[in-house]
């Protein structure tokens, strides 16, 4: 089995939480209506529910 690459361990998934949040925006920016905003909603929504999770759901228990 190949080892991992040291930097995609440690910046995966910040550099894939930014890539959603850029699409989100960028979605939410340039959209006027129908898929746009359900590509917005669903794209902001990732980061959202994963700082959640990880930064104050985890902690209350």
């Amino acid at each position: 089995m190949k080892p991992r690459h040291p930097f995609w361990s440690l910046w995966g998934w910040p550099i894939a939480l930014g890539v959603f949040t850029c699409v989100g925006l960028v979605s939410a920016l340039f959209s006027d209506g129908g898929f746009g905003d359900v590509l917005a909603g669903v794209a902001l929504g990732i980061p959202t529910t994963a700082c959640l999770w990880f930064g104050w759901l985890r902690r209350q228990r």
